[in-house]
């Protein structure tokens, strides 16, 4: 009886023993299971009943609870709580942002502070850092006074003398003045005149297209010289060398053409012009403009003439001008907003000077010789652009236009004395 009670507590040990194997070794292939997730050739390799396939499901760390939550020693987790959606990660130095909105996964550069300063930086502070980043080079590329190349605020010309500016390749470029003929001072004479807008007055106007963005040609006719009028027609093409850019530190551009009076059909004037600009800060244009007329009196066709004067007067013949004349144009622009521009030129010159010739008489009014009487051209304006269009209201003291021309009063005014015009410019 005693064997049988032993041999059967021996078999109840073992049993109990081979049980808690069983229950070890189950858990044991369970946890296993868990912790190993094979990828999809495994999956096809060795497939496994769907119940096997589950993985248990681990609730998400709660990151606004417990500060330390989603932290391990390689990984870093973080949920933006401005931010919806977003998510931190860091991991091996490097910090990552996920926005699962916008199906977007980005690394957030170390800019800015050291790496000593930042070693200590939060997920959430770097983003924040790279964002207020991106908004500061945002506010740079917003600046109100950038422009595209083609796109300067000032027009292709201050008052009269020619700017740099780009035409752009296949573009019409239209440009229209009008100059009036009685000065504003004194203004207790120009008054009942409307500060001169009742006067006589001379229109303009030209045409420019763009060949490439570098190479354009121009057509354009004004009406008056100093002689009466001399329907003059200038015909030309100028190429655009660079823009003020890190690599060249001005705008740069040449301009030749041919003036033909009486409609391009007499005394042709031959131009060459360099027109360069420099920009000073945000709102300041400066412009340099020389320029050499050849023939621009060819032919003596502004000298005095026997025949102008009764009784006729042979000393005339031997009075001559220079055949040539260059001239130099200053000017600047000054962006007072981005659409509005005050604009300023002064033009010196040499060799022929465009004026008026006026015979000296002895006391038995015998002509003896002859004066000349010639200004230089000054002037200034106010420019609004809006869009594709540009208008000026101008004050200067002539009313020619054309490149051998404006350099010179034809109304013979002083600097004080300057009657209004404007232009208007028209990209079609």
């Amino acid at each position: 009886m005693a064997r049988r009670d032993s041999t059967r507590n021996t078999f109840i040990s073992a049993s109990f023993a081979l049980f808690s194997f069983l229950i070890i070794l189950v858990s044991a292939v369970a946890i296993n299971a868990q912790e190993f997730v094979p990828t999809s050739e495994e999956s096809t390799a060795n497939p496994t009943p769907k119940s096997e396939q589950m993985p248990r499901k681990t609730p998400l760390p709660d990151v606004a609870s417990d500060p330390t939550a989603g932290k391990s020693k390689n990984l870093e987790i973080e949920f933006v709580k401005d931010a919806p959606g977003v998510i931190v990660i860091k991991s091996g130095g490097k910090t990552y942002r996920v926005d699962s909105n916008a199906k977007t996964f980005t690394e957030i550069q170390n800019e800015g502070p050291t790496r000593d300063s930042r070693a200590d930086e939060t997920p959430a502070e770097a983003l924040a850092r790279d964002s207020e980043k991106t908004l500061q080079d945002d506010s740079e590329e917003e600046d109100p006074f950038f422009y595209e190349p083609g796109d300067e605020p000032f027009d292709y010309r201050l008052i009269n003398i020619p700017t740099p500016k780009i035409v752009p390749k296949g573009s019409w470029n239209l440009s229209f003045s009008h100059r009036f003929s009685q000065p504003i001072h004194p203004i207790s004479e120009s008054a009942e005149n409307l500060l001169g807008f009742d006067s006589f007055s001379v229109s303009s106007f030209g045409v420019t297209y763009g060949i490439t963005d570098k190479l354009y040609v121009s057509a354009s006719r004004s009406p008056v010289c100093r002689r009466g009028l001399c329907k003059t027609i200038e015909l030309g093409a100028g190429y655009h060398f660079t823009d003020q850019s890190e690599s060249s530190p001005l705008g740069l551009s040449v301009f030749g053409s041919v003036e033909g009076d009486m409609n391009f059909s007499q005394d042709y004037t031959v131009n060459f012009q360099l027109m360069v600009s420099r920009r000073v800060g945000k709102r300041v244009h400066l412009f340099f403009s020389p320029a050499a007329h050849l023939f621009s009196n060819g032919g003596g066709r502004f000298d005095p003439r026997p025949e102008d004067f009764f009784p006729p007067a042979p000393i005339a013949n031997m009075f001559n001008q220079p055949k040539h004349g260059a001239s130099f144009g200053f000017g600047a622009a000054v962006a007072v907003t981005p659409t509005l521009l005050g604009t300023f030129e002064f033009v010196p010159r040499t060799g022929f000077k465009l004026g008026r010739v006026t015979p000296v008489f002895d006391q038995s009014f015998n002509i003896t010789g002859f004066d000349i009487r010639s200004k230089p051209t000054i002037g200034f304006g106010v420019q609004k652009n809006v869009g594709n269009h540009s208008f000026a209201l101008t004050f200067s003291n002539t009313q020619t236009t054309t490149t051998s021309r404006y350099n010179s009063s034809n109304l013979l005014f002083s600097p004080r004395r300057l009657a209004i015009g404007f232009n208007l410019f028209r990209r079609l």
